[in-house]
């Protein structure tokens, strides 16, 4: 399955929160490829913690391979070249997790004739070697996600399943701009229809994953003036109106991402040991993680039974 992540703005998390869903499905046996298609900040190896490629490669990346530079893609297999130990440790029941990653010093770039086909062979023979396959797009309506909405409507990719993750964080401008990019006249939706998709099965493939959420009953803010308080539970009553209004409330909500200090500063992995060994993650954080990922490929959460 191919899940397509994106977002209208920097900054929404839709990075380091495709690649733990990428590492949880991982864990739970699945093979999963990342490939890095934000163009012009291919940094997804930072967050795998793999160092020799954490700005792109400088070879075979994915701009070269587009651009028909390259014959083959880089691949990084990144339970062998991360630094991080605990992934290092990986259990043996755990699948494949590989990085795709992009060029250094790479950019946007517009999609010719050739540079679609090479990016339909690559989904492809992506989707019969692996399980799930993260596709991480520039943010904003980039020419990476057009190139992906003409590659999934191109007829030899007619019989491959694909959703759309867009992540936005739990704020008034990021509802707007998130709910823009997929309903906006140039949006997802409608760049979708323009290229050959079915408006309304393409909507029916896309969610929202609200990130950087507050929880105003939780400890955490537990020591806030009452006014603060008030106010808290007034803004995120009003934020949850303005999502309803703008068609990404809570019915097409695939999970919510709880206000995490190792996801804001250190964007890395969560584990279980930086849960329970050296508690610097939140419980409720890393279970929120593995629900998103497990309803990756829940019909039920989907829209079908």
């Amino acid at each position: 399955m191919l899940v397509f992540a994106a977002s209208d703005k920097g900054g929404t998390g839709r990075s380091v929160t495709s690649a733990n869903l990428a590492y949880q499905r991982a864990l739970n046996g699945d093979h999963v490829a990342y490939v890095d298609f934000d163009f012009g900040s291919p940094t997804a190896a930072a967050v795998f913690d793999v160092p020799d490629a954490v700005r792109g490669t400088r070879e075979r990346g994915l701009h070269s391979y587009l651009e028909g530079r390259a014959t083959e893609p880089a691949v990084i297999d990144v339970w062998r070249r991360t630094e991080n130990p605990v992934l290092r440790a990986w259990p043996n029941q755990s699948g494949r997790l590989v990085l795709f990653p992009g060029d250094a010093g790479g950019g946007e770039f517009a999609t010719d004739e050739g540079a679609l086909e090479r990016c339909v062979d690559l989904l492809l023979r992506l989707n019969a070697e692996f399980d799930v396959i993260m596709v991480d797009l520039s943010a904003g309506r980039s020419y990476a996600v057009d190139m992906v909405l003409a590659a999934t409507a191109h007829p030899r990719m007619r019989h491959v399943r694909s959703r759309w993750l867009v992540f936005h964080r739990w704020t008034r401008q990021h509802v707007i701009a998130a709910s823009g990019l997929v309903h906006d006249e140039h949006g997802i939706i409608d760049s979708g229809v323009a290229r050959g998709h079915d408006g309304d099965a393409l909507r029916g493939s896309i969610r929202f994953v609200r990130a950087a959420v507050p929880d105003p009953d939780s400890a955490v803010w537990s020591r806030v003036s009452p006014a603060q308080a008030a106010w808290m539970q007034s803004t995120d009553e009003a934020l949850r109106r303005l999502a309803a209004e703008y068609a990404i409330g809570d019915s097409v909500v695939l999970g919510v991402v709880p206000l995490e200090p190792i996801l804001q500063w250190r964007e890395q992995m969560i584990t279980e040991e930086d849960v329970l060994a050296t508690q610097i993650a939140n419980k409720e954080t890393l279970k929120a993680l593995e629900e998103i990922a497990r309803k990756l490929t829940d019909d039920t959460c989907w829209g079908r039974p």
